[in-house]
């Protein structure tokens, strides 16, 4: 999943990006409002991280202006503001968690991967189908009742392909799941993945749409 961390403190924006990265997250990190804007319009995120007191303004504010274009991105807010009022504004302004700061990093994970859960299409968080068991809430995959081990970017595309079975994928929205902005994207970089993938699932498993990407192939 891509994530946008819109954080102005350069400790815990460090802190916060090192940490999601580590688990399998593609992560952006925004210090202020009008960045946040920019990149909101050219990249579609899975998941925003939001910080409140901003150089440039309240991320209330940028929140309910997402959520007046309509635009239901899930929305943690890590915030220092503590008040019973600042939590009811957040949630209130749209915000699906709130997160006081100072915040155990393992209790953040946890919390995007139970507000990711909510906005997941439930008929597809659990996968069965011929000799193949995909959990994606627990990121787990099971060949022959047997676990399988992926890396964090073979479960990336993974988990995009599962999130629609059948469905066709394009390349460039799959390296969006894999790469934050400033990394360096190679030419054969979804390609030696799924090649890694069809090794463990099996290779009829994800077929190659020619120009246009790849899908699971759940019967």
């Amino acid at each position: 999943m891509r994530i946008l961390l819109v954080e102005d403190d350069g400790t815990i924006g460090e802190a916060v990006r090192d940490h999601v990265a580590a688990s399998s997250h593609a992560v952006d990190w925004v210090r202020t409002i009008a960045d946040a804007a920019a990149v909101r319009e050219a990249v579609e995120y899975g998941l925003i991280l939001l910080d409140l007191q901003l150089p440039d303004g309240s991320g209330i504010d940028f929140l309910k202006y997402m959520r007046r274009l309509e635009d239901t991105t899930p929305v943690i807010i890590l915030t220092a503001r503590d008040q019973i009022s600042d939590r009811i504004e957040g949630l209130n302004g749209g915000a699906d968690d709130y997160l006081v700061k100072p915040f155990n990093l393992d209790e953040l994970e946890a919390r995007i991967m139970a507000v990711s859960r909510r906005y997941r299409d439930t008929p597809h968080l659990l996968l069965r189908f011929a000799n193949i068991e995909i959990d994606r809430p627990n990121r787990e995959l099971a060949v022959s009742g047997e676990k399988v081990m992926l890396t964090s970017r073979e479960w990336a595309i993974l988990d995009i392909l599962a999130a629609r079975p059948g469905a066709v994928v394009a390349k460039d929205r799959i390296e969006d799941a894999l790469y934050a902005f400033g990394q360096e994207i190679e030419s054969n970089t979804v390609e030696v993945y799924v090649s890694r993938l069809r090794k463990k699932l099996g290779k009829d498993r994800i077929r190659t749409q020619r120009g246009l990407g790849y899908s699971l192939e759940d019967r």
